[in-house]
């Protein structure tokens, strides 16, 4: 089946009127005269038999239906512009640096990369894991961090969301059940040094009048959230960090609630190479997936 597509030379010159909300700045951009816009625009708008720009007087300004139809043309030229690009680099190995934090690559980002590797496949991501702040450390295209948060010479964008519940492995529920947030005073709480104050707020939250004696402390969260598969105790779970083992039984939240939110997780890529293509195609991946993630 043939597609009806506008001819392309009027098509791009109302995108980009509409993107400067002038003609005369389309002009420019495109090398050709205003006349040369004004009559392309009204081929445009005659071929599709909607009227996109208000005209008045010398000014020009979008209607509804031009504001919404460039959203779409905008989003169909940049993938356009990537795939010709990832045309032109058939062959070439291009290099991805990203720094993300200890637990949510492990947890969330690792099991995803062999779907970006699809999209992707001739660039090579070497992924390093820190907690350090942004601003110390060196050899980073895109880091993921929480925030929001001052990240001096980056852009940043928000893409997920965590909250955390108490979960365990459903052998410990099965040996000492927990009902009530009281009840977790009979379990060992696990607790992380990078997270030291996480219990204390949930249970807080939570009403918990017993006194949660046992501990144990782990210097990394990921090594917290390994124990409570194994069964050593009861850790604060991030959610949807934990979808896996969630959705394969390997652990359980045996209480429904209160869910702490936590600070956000934001991509945050060097100002420099902000706009570089492979820099843009990764960040909005990761957008992509954090919206299926919610969908979940």
């Amino acid at each position: 089946m043939s597609r009806k597509l506008p001819p392309f030379p009027a098509l791009r010159a109302f995108e980009a009127a509409a993107r400067h909300n002038s003609f005369s700045a389309a002009a420019d951009e495109l090398h050709v005269t205003h006349g040369a816009i004004s009559r392309q625009v009204a081929a445009f708008e005659a071929w599709v038999g909607v009227q996109v720009f208000d005209r008045i007087g010398k000014r020009v300004r979008l209607t509804d239906s031009g504001r919404r139809y460039l959203a779409q043309v905008q989003a169909a030229f940049d993938n356009i512009a990537t795939a010709t690009e990832q045309l032109r680099d058939t062959g070439v190995v291009h290099v991805l640096r990203v720094n993300a934090l200890p637990t949510f690559a492990m947890k969330w980002l690792l099991p995803r990369l062999s779907q970006f590797q699809r999209i992707a496949p001739n660039v090579e991501l070497r992924l390093a894991t820190s907690n350090a702040p942004v601003e110390s450390i060196d050899g980073f295209d895109v880091a993921v961090r929480r925030g929001p948060a001052h990240w001096p010479n980056c852009v940043s964008g928000h893409f997920l969301d965590e909250s955390e519940l108490p979960v365990c492995s459903p052998a410990l529920l099965q040996r000492s059940p927990i009902r009530v947030a009281d009840d977790l005073a009979r379990h060992v709480l696990l607790h992380s040094d990078t997270r030291p104050d996480a219990w204390r707020q949930w249970l807080t939250a939570a009403g918990a009048k017993a006194k949660c004696r046992k501990k144990q402390s782990f210097d990394h969260f990921y090594l917290a959230l390994q124990a409570a598969v194994d069964g050593l105790g009861v850790a604060l779970g991030p959610l949807p960090l934990l979808g896996d083992e969630l959705a394969s039984g390997r652990l359980v939240m045996p209480l429904e609630g209160p869910r702490i939110h936590m600070r956000g997780y934001w991509w945050v890529a060097r100002r420099e190479v902000a706009d570089a293509p492979l820099v843009t195609q990764f960040c909005r991946w990761l957008e992509a997936q954090s919206t299926r993630t919610d969908a979940q």
